[in-house]
């Protein structure tokens, strides 16, 4: 699976998700692109997932127009040591992540 890290989360988590292809939007110079022509980007870069911290992207964006899943983390931060603890949940949750929705982790 091919997943986007947005720049909210630290590029180092990809070592965290084992068996994907993980690039990070700082890395990839979109660093500062709007939410709207980053989900467009990543379309058609042919990325599977977005990870972000942004849980408001829900409101802010029409998901069912972008052809990837968005997956947003609920930490106490964006630091490493507040959403590596995440991963786990997140490599489960990847093969059930469906195109057009958006998925919150951990869940409540």
């Amino acid at each position: 699976m091919r997943i986007l890290l947005d720049e909210n989360l630290d590029w180092r988590l990809r070592r965290d998700l084992p068996g994907h292809e993980v690039e990070s939007v700082p890395l990839l110079g979109w660093a500062g692109i709007q939410n709207g022509e980053l989900l467009r980007k990543a379309v058609e870069a042919d990325f599977d997932a977005l990870i972000t911290m942004d849980g408001n992207m829900v409101h802010q964006q029409n998901l069912a127009r972008y052809a990837i899943a968005v997956i947003a983390l609920r930490a106490k931060s964006n630091r490493l040591d507040d959403t590596r603890p995440l991963m786990n949940q997140l490599l489960a949750t990847l093969p059930k992540a469906k195109t057009r929705t958006l998925i919150f982790i951990p869940e409540s």
